[in-house]
């Protein structure tokens, strides 16, 4: 479990094909505190230390995880986000992320506010009702806060830290994202479902 505050960016050193898997070689200040078999966050996906040396560790994605995310896009030379998992006894800064991606977006628009950066992405309509205005939304692994959001779109804000400090400015238009919805929202969204559902059987039944 993760909070969506990025600990350091990673520069992927290669991109290996292993079957139906891709096996990337990620360089980083956070390498040398990492361990075997431990969950990180990379742009938003958690994959698993498999093994580390220097200042770089491997981590492998199969099909289903590139399937659902930008991962079978990445080259070497790229820059993504990391982030190690959430402590306990810590606060949440963000929101609580999964690292579990549901999809992924385009990035429609980039524009300059003379001191912050605004994104609008896209997404599959499908997730609407899970994206809401001031909501909580993971982008790349980033946690932030969606808005002027429409049926298939949302519009996020980056102060310059975000800016600095994790991938975002290397995003442009056309540039496709990771993205995780709330999983309150997911939970919500599961339960009124099966709501209907059962609903829908009722009347059935009375027929």
């Amino acid at each position: 479990m993760f909070t969506g505050i990025i600990e350091e960016k990673g520069r992927i050193l290669s991109v290996d094909q292993d079957r139906t898997n891709k096996v990337f070689w990620i360089e980083s200040m956070l390498a040398t505190a990492l361990k075997i078999d431990e969950s990180v966050n990379h742009n938003g996906v958690c994959l698993t230390v498999e093994e580390i040396s220097g200042s770089a560790h491997r981590v492998s994605a199969v099909k289903e995880t590139l399937s659902k995310t930008n991962l079978s896009n990445w080259l070497a030379g790229d820059t993504i986000n990391l982030e190690r998992s959430m402590q306990a006894d810590g606060r949440i800064h963000g929101h609580i992320v999964q690292g579990h991606v549901d999809g992924t977006g385009v990035c429609l628009m980039r524009t300059e506010q003379a001191g912050s950066w605004e994104y609008t992405f896209s997404f599959d309509p499908e997730y609407a009702s899970l994206v809401v205005e001031k909501g909580s939304i993971c982008v790349n692994g980033v946690s932030l806060t969606a808005f002027n959001t429409g049926i298939d779109n949302f519009r996020v804000a980056i102060i310059p830290f975000t800016y600095e400090h994790t991938n975002f400015s290397s995003i442009k238009t056309g540039t496709v994202v990771n993205i995780e919805f709330d999983i309150m929202g997911k939970y919500i969204q599961r339960y009124l479902d099966l709501r209907q559902g059962e609903r829908e059987d009722q009347f059935s039944s009375s027929l």
